[in-house]
């Protein structure tokens, strides 16, 4: 009888032991499969950046239009000219061309209103020059260089370029590298332009200076 008991009681306890061990696993495996999901729901949201206009990580302000503009990378990757989220010039859109690639925009409502290539390198100065002068009043003047964008450059267009607001257009020289957005007769220099010398001891690619990309958010016309 004695031995019989003894065997109920362990027994007893074995079972006790082993339902609570269960229980304990179990509970703890709801409690993973509750949490990991939202665990790893925070963790995306917090992943995730919002993009806007033209790839902006922050939205413009009220009235501005947001741009981006990238000049060409030697003379193998093209330039970009993005404005209002409407990519204008892209090799994508195979609409550049090597030396100067410029749209003119309405600087009221943000409209394309053309655009166009002057080949720098062996094409006629006085194509860009009459472009230069039929510019509209209120029209955003956007430029980005390819490959070559100084070499035809003459004192006419160069001062053309002045009068838009350009603190660089002086000396642009063979296959510097220029980003820039203008207009008509503004009272102080444009705030939204780069350049980089063409520099043997500087340079990226070899004979020609690394990309310049300007992004931001430019107010209506006059700025």
């Amino acid at each position: 009888m004695r031995a019989s008991g003894v065997l109920r009681v362990l027994a007893l306890i074995f079972a006790t032991v082993t339902t609570w061990i269960i229980i304990r696993n179990y509970m703890s495996f709801s409690m993973k499969t509750i949490r990991l999901p939202r665990w790893l729901g925070s963790s995306t949201k917090e992943t995730q950046v919002a993009k806007h206009k033209c790839g902006l990580i922050k939205p413009c302000p009220a009235n501005h239009f947001a741009f981006k503009i990238g000049s060409g990378a030697a003379n193998v990757v093209g330039p970009t000219m993005c404005f209002e989220n409407h990519m204008i010039m892209s090799p994508v859109k195979n609409n550049i061309g090597r030396g100067l690639n410029i749209a003119l925009v309405n600087g009221t409502t943000g409209a394309v209103l053309s655009q166009s290539t002057f080949d720098m390198y062996s094409g006629d100065i006085k194509h860009l020059v009459k472009f230069l002068k039929e510019i509209p009043e209120g029209a955003l003047v956007l430029v980005a260089s390819y490959d070559d964008p100084g070499t035809k450059m003459n004192d006419e267009a160069r001062k053309l370029f002045t009068n838009l607001g350009s603190s660089y257009a002086k000396q642009l020289g063979f296959r510097d590298s220029w980003v820039f957005i203008g207009a008509k007769n503004l009272k102080d220099k444009s705030p939204f332009e780069q350049f980089l010398k063409n520099n043997p001891n500087t340079n990226k690619y070899e004979g020609w200076p690394e990309l310049l990309e300007m992004e931001g958010c430019v107010p209506p016309r006059p700025f």
